[in-house]
């Protein structure tokens, strides 16, 4: 893929991302306020990694576009470094949405006791430290850099391949393998939920029982949460895979296509993400509406302002806005 072919879509695929994140961060700070949900703060801080993402996304467009250039090593490697963290931030926030989701099902009547304001911050500081550590390991530690002559910043040109290997073994699919144990463990815990209402339905004790509404919210988060470790693992297992392959082996994969292709792919589970909480989610979709409507009041009140028009010293309004305001 040609360099400006390549950054062009890469500056689409940015905008979109942030664009995107940042209408779903500001419905979901209008529904903390409301609700005051903790577990919202999980959906939060992924919609704001996601919207990092994107933004250190658009100094890779600048490299596309100004090539060839011959930056500095140690400029490579802090932007990459940027990205990775980034990258990993959205990961981990998966992975603490699974796991909110999890103890909510898992423990309903104690949840909202084990789940207090400060053991959110403490998770999501300790997520970010974690991604800052995971992103900046090579910084830390120059073994774990490259030293080639770089024509533009790449993954591949700045990082060793030993710490490649331990990105992707250590971090992805240990990610991966929790998603899908604490899904497997969220089915079996509706099914459960789903025979002991059957069970006491037949006895004709129905009325005693746990409402139906607490397995339809139990299948409702298991559906979120299996839509987001699919399209998570569709994005990002290609790229990790055909990445372990060439550093394994370095003639085996070109290079070339795990960076134009099979990483922006993974970098579309950022535009994903939003999208999909607010089509599944539907307090967020009623939000997104309400925040579309109250925009478009606003438009129709400053058009209206617009119909006044100025004589000498004195604003006075013509027919037409006479007649719309009738």
């Amino acid at each position: 893929m040609a360099g400006s072919a390549l950054g062009a879509i890469l500056a689409v695929l940015a905008s979109l991302i942030i664009t995107a994140n940042a209408l779903v961060v500001i419905a979901l700070l209008c529904l903390i306020q409301k609700s005051g949900s903790k577990g919202l703060y999980f959906v939060l801080n992924l919609a704001v990694a996601d919207a990092m993402v994107g933004f250190t996304v658009t100094g890779l467009v600048m490299d596309e576009f100004s090539q060839p250039f011959y930056p500095p090593q140690i400029f490579c490697v802090l932007r990459m470094s940027f990205v990775t963290s980034s990258s990993a931030a959205s990961i981990l926030s998966l992975t603490l949405i699974a796991c909110d989701r999890h103890l909510a099902i898992r423990k309903p009547f104690h949840y909202f006791q084990l789940m207090t304001g400060l053991r959110v911050g403490v998770h999501l500081a300790g997520l970010w430290l974690v991604a800052a550590i995971i992103g900046f390991l090579p910084v830390l530690t120059p073994g774990f850099q490259k030293v080639t002559h770089l024509e533009k910043c790449s993954i591949f040109g700045v990082f060793h391949p030993t710490y490649m290997l331990t990105v992707f073994c250590v971090g992805f699919f240990p990610a991966l393998f929790l998603f899908i144990y604490l899904y497997c463990d969220m089915l079996k815990i509706a099914s459960v939920h789903v025979q002991h209402i059957q069970e006491v339905e037949q006895a004709g004790l129905a009325g005693a029982a746990c409402p139906p509404a607490r397995t339809t919210s139990d299948m409702k988060a298991m559906r979120t949460v299996a839509v987001l470790i699919g399209c998570f693992t569709l994005s990002w297992l290609p790229f990790f895979v055909a990445s372990i392959v060439q550093t394994v082996c370095s003639e085996c994969f070109p290079t070339r296509v795990i960076e134009n292709y099979l990483w922006l792919l993974g970098l579309g589970n950022s535009l994903l993400n939003p999208l999909l909480y607010s089509f599944w989610q539907r307090d967020v979709r009623l939000q997104l509406s309400q925040l579309a409507v109250g925009m478009k009041r606003i438009l129709l009140h400053w058009g209206d302002g617009c119909c006044f028009s100025s004589r000498g010293t004195k604003s006075v309004p013509t027919v037409s806005c006479l007649q719309l305001q009738h």
